[in-house]
């Protein structure tokens, strides 16, 4: 979960370095630094929190030296402060290094026994000594290469050395690294968006290489030294040049944006002209696969739980989800006929990474669904399906979602037709409605000043629930989760009809709790177990979708009405005013709501 940036060339590389941290800071804000190589030295930088506290210390202003790297630090062995904080170096080495060595405390150990002298508590600081150690016997290939060997755990390093000015090495297991190549000059960053600014042709590293990075040329070996050719690849030649617009935080212009990422990923995959879905390409034929399997961490596991609803409304296929990082570690039972997907936004999470590789191993049939496609899950699935939402920034994710629940649902509807699960009149009018999604998005979308002003009691509580039956009750799921990520408030999902079986202990007098009950088959139950909260102090914002017929119901606190649709496509309308909720809530405390305390937006560490 942290950025890596390496730069080889011509010409001084300190002020390029600092940009590229400010691309990277999505993956990482505790600390920053950077070293370079000037005049026979190591020269290192480092400072507590974010980029911004890095460039404006004037010695790096006047940094010198033509090949250097750079780090930004998402926190895991150490405090997040200027002394864990990367680069750490010896004289002789300097590492930046995004991963977890879990060997760490043994080596360490060793070290010390060795005779070095360990400055911070991270466990980085372990390579560096390492490879200093391994250099007074070795030349740099082998040094680094014996390094990697007695490292256990995941790692991207970038690695500079005092004697040898003219190269970066990089190196990869389990955490994702790129190389970029550039006019009298290359490059190694942590991935393409930081890198695209200064290059559209990239090399990614497969698990287990590393790589010597001259400014004309990289070379690349496997983990046992031999040399491999790799693929350069060309991507887009538009300079990413994302930014905020007029808007305050990212994440307000990304939920200003879902209509249009919804108009993209329709536009992707729906054939309107012979009312089809565009997924003509799955390498299963349709009797070959029974079951599904559903994979994800995070809000990516909460479209993998929408999906559950949607497989089973749809398709006669079994279905189950898992939460990545659990299952790597279960006992799974294989089945060649079940097709695993995973949901990631960044195509980098670790866990989800892991579990991906673990059914390749097994020579299960795998899918992907990512908003990167450059990415390591994208790269290592048998089958991809883009979300096609464009760049998000804001950590707190929000049009990803809204992307990731669209394709699986596209893909649920297109395995039911291939099945003869549904007819094609149900699936043509499923698409109809569909292509109207966006426009009912965008009129949802207009409930901003009623949520802002119920967002204060939620700031003013010690904590809250939000409670769903069916498909609306992933969709509390991930309410709550925003309300954590954002505002720092306990807020927690349930299913409505869980309520009396513990959880309503903790209801008391002014408690906020939001009621997904839209006008669907679960409406009346839920406007019960609604009641149920009231009658014991609960203020409760009922959240459902336009309709003549009245509520039924008394002492509501407060009503949001979103747009009406089919019942599939109405968790896309009820998550909108969750994530204004979130964000209204985190803007009144003053929050820094892209970079949300303790978090980051790609995971890259398990």
């Amino acid at each position: 979960m942290c950025g890596i940036i390496g730069i080889n060339s011509s010409k001084p590389v300190s002020s390029t370095i600092i940009n590229s941290l400010k691309k990277l800071e999505y993956r990482g804000y505790d600390s920053a630094g950077i070293a370079t190589l000037s005049k026979g030295e190591i020269n290192e930088i480092k400072s507590e929190g974010r980029v911004d506290n890095l460039e404006k210390n004037s010695l790096v202003q006047s940094m010198e030296g033509t090949i250097g790297i750079g780090h930004v630090r998402w926190a895991t062995h150490g405090l997040p402060n200027s002394i864990n904080a990367h680069p750490h170096s010896s004289q002789n080495v300097s590492v930046v290094h995004n991963g977890i060595i879990e060997n760490s405390t043994l080596l360490k150990k060793f070290l010390v026994g060795k005779g070095h002298k360990f400055k911070s508590q991270t466990d980085t600081e372990v390579i560096v000594h390492l490879i200093t150690e391994n250099l007074k016997t070795e030349n740099v290939v082998n040094s680094v290469k014996k390094t990697l060997k007695a490292l256990h755990g995941s790692f991207a390093l970038g690695i500079i050395f005092k004697d040898e000015p003219n190269l970066i090495v990089g190196a990869r297991r389990g955490s994702p690294l790129a190389v970029g190549y550039g006019p009298n000059e290359n490059y190694l960053g942590s991935d393409s968006y930081a890198l695209k600014s200064m290059t559209n042709k990239i090399t990614y590293l497969n698990d287990g290489e590393f790589c010597i990075v001259k400014k004309d040329h990289v070379e690349f070996f496997d983990e046992e030294g031999t040399k491999v050719n790799k693929k350069v690849l060309e991507l887009s030649s538009e300079e990413n040049k994302y930014d905020k617009g007029d808007y305050k935080h990212f994440m307000a212009k990304e939920i200003e944006e879902q209509p249009t990422t919804l108009k993209n990923g329709i536009n992707e995959y729906i054939d309107k002209t012979n009312n089809d879905i565009n997924i003509y390409n799955l390498p299963w034929k349709k009797d070959e696969i029974s079951s599904v399997t559903l994979i994800g961490c995070g809000t990516a596991y909460h479209s993998c739980l929408m999906a559950k609803y949607w497989f089973e409304h749809l398709t006669s296929l079994d279905v189950n989800v898992d939460i990545a990082s659990e299952f790597r570690y279960r006992k799974n039972r294989f089945k060649k006929e079940t097709l695993y997907v995973f949901v990631s936004q960044s195509g980098e999470t670790a866990d989800t990474y892991a579990a991906l590789d673990l059914c390749n191993k097994n020579r299960m049939k795998t899918c992907s669904v990512v908003n990167v496609i450059e990415s390591s899950i994208a790269r290592d699935s048998k089958f991809v399906l883009p979300i096609h939402c464009g760049t998000e920034i804001g950590v707190a994710s929000t049009k990803a979602f809204l992307g990731q629940i669209l394709i699986l649902y596209i893909l649920a509807l297109k395995l039911g037709l291939l099945r003869d699960d549904i007819s094609k009149n149900l699936f043509v009018k499923k698409l109809k409605d569909l292509t109207k999604l966006p426009d009912l998005v965008k009129k949802t979308l207009m409930t901003d000043n009623k949520i802002q002003s119920i967002s204060s009691t939620f700031n003013d509580a010690k904590g809250s629930m939000f409670l769903g039956r069916g498909f609306s009750f992933p969709i509390a799921l991930e309410g709550a989760l925003k309300l954590k990520e954002l505002s720092y408030i306990h807020a927690e999902g349930y299913p409505a009809g869980e309520m009396k079986h513990g959880p309503l202990a903790l209801i008391e007098e002014g408690m906020p709790v939001v009621v997904l009950a839209p006008r669907d088959d679960y409406y009346k139950k839920t406007i019960s177990n609604m009641q149920e909260v009231i009658a014991r102090g609960a203020k409760v914002l009922l959240i459902t979708n336009k309709s003549k017929d009245e509520i039924f119901s008394e002492n509501i606190w407060e009503t949001i009405e979103v747009e009406t649709t089919n019942e599939d496509l109405l968790p896309f309308l009820l998550t909108i005013p969750l994530q204004k909720l979130a964000y209204y809530s985190a803007l009144k405390k003053g929050y820094d709501i892209d970079k949300p305390r303790n978090l980051a937006k790609s995971v890259t560490v398990e």
